[in-house]
């Protein structure tokens, strides 16, 4: 197939509309439930006090915003894609943002700037405090100021937007690539989400994963419990075709939460038993470090590496397992002589690529634990 024919294919696939709206006229659709800016996603979304501040500003001074890009849902209703920090910074200072649970927040507060020094203090509309609230033509100038709004509508391709979600949302932000993904699973079923995010809390594996407070904000535990399962659902072939783990890792997650026979239980009982045995045979979150024959201990950090070995391997038959000590015994063992592994030795280490790794790991750990 011609590049040509490449790009007329997909672009079919991609159906848009675009036009400017009122600030006030965004705030109607909030307020009716026909604009979704995902309230979930706040707690990855983290803009100071300062940037809400000279967002407010720049609409002030007409200094042009970024657009908004939204989907269009079946039921009509758009769902944010890019401009939520935006969105909730204006909703939040007109004082009708709501969180998760439905509340609003407290109305936001502004603070002088070098243009706008005035600025500091500054209300919406504060009854208690008049003097500190924009007066009426301020506020009209915030409501009949106009943002550009690209639509993707319904009639696209059903990943358009998730893909649009990653690529707008990766570049020049502070996200991690699970943050991004956890964003994308509350667009795709929050079920899923709220499931994946309770395992990755489970003491026993957290006891296996030793991960330093910047990685757990980084949400790296649900990425490690994401992987999990991916892992264990694969034989390593698909992922020779892969060029990009990453994008690999996002795809089979969307897999899981739109597949209505995704069977819950029994995945929770899988990821619950290994870790059950991986937490009650190793100490000192030792399952997935190093193993140091000289020293005749397990010493160092995480072990990705390693991670990826084990945990698929032995997540495929978990059920052959038990906690009993011979099994434990054996267990230990085969960690051990994991890194006495020369397909293992070969293929890990600093440098080393997730794609070009996995495809050989993951039968290695299909041979080490299948019993």
């Amino acid at each position: 197939m011609s590049l040509q024919n490449e790009i007329d294919l997909r672009a079919k696939e991609i159906h848009t509309d675009g036009y400017p709206m009122s600030i006030g006229e965004i705030i109607s659709l909030y307020n009716d439930g026909e604009l979704d800016i995902h309230p979930e996603f706040q707690r990855f979304f983290r803009w100071t006090h300062l940037q809400k501040t000279k967002l407010i500003e720049s609409i002030l001074l007409g200094i042009p915003i970024p657009p908004i890009f939204v989907s269009q849902r079946d039921d009509g209703v758009w769902d944010v894609i890019d401009g939520l920090q935006r969105l909730s910074t204006i909703f939040e200072f007109v004082g009708i943002l709501k969180d998760i649970n439905q509340n609003l927040i407290p109305a936001g507060v502004l603070s002088g700037t070098e243009y706008l020094p005035s600025l500091e203090g500054k209300y919406w509309q504060n009854q208690d405090d008049p003097q500190n609230s924009f007066d009426q033509s301020q506020r009209l100038i915030i409501k009949r100021s106009k943002l550009s709004i690209q639509i993707i509508k319904k009639e696209s391709d059903k990943d358009t937007k998730f893909e649009l979600f990653q690529r707008l949302n990766t570049g020049g932000t502070a996200l991690s690539e699970q943050e991004i993904r956890n964003c994308i699973l509350v667009m795709v079923n929050p079920d899923f989400y709220k499931w994946l995010k309770a395992l990755s809390a489970y003491e026993n594996f957290k006891k296996c994963i030793p991960l330093s407070e910047n990685a757990l904000a980084e949400q790296y535990d649900v990425e490690l419990a994401l992987r999990f399962f991916i892992y264990k659902a694969s034989n390593g072939d698909d992922i020779k075709a892969s060029k990009d783990i990453g994008k690999y890792v996002t795809d089979k997650m969307i897999g899981f939460a739109s597949d209505e026979d995704f069977n819950y239980d029994s995945e929770t009982e899988i990821f619950k038993k290994t870790f059950d045995l991986l937490a009650s045979t190793f100490e000192d979150e030792e399952a997935f470090k190093k193993y140091d024959k000289v020293k005749g201990k397990f010493t160092g950090a995480f072990s990705i590496s390693a991670f990826e070995v084990i945990a698929s391997g032995l997540s495929k038959f978990i059920d052959n397992y038990t906690l009993e000590e011979d099994t434990r015994l054996e267990l230990l063992d085969k960690v051990m002589g994991l890194w006495d592994n020369e397909t293992f030795m070969q293929r890990s280490g600093s440098g080393s690529r997730a794609s070009t790794r996995l495809p050989y790991f993951i039968p290695l750990g299909i041979e080490i634990y299948k019993k």
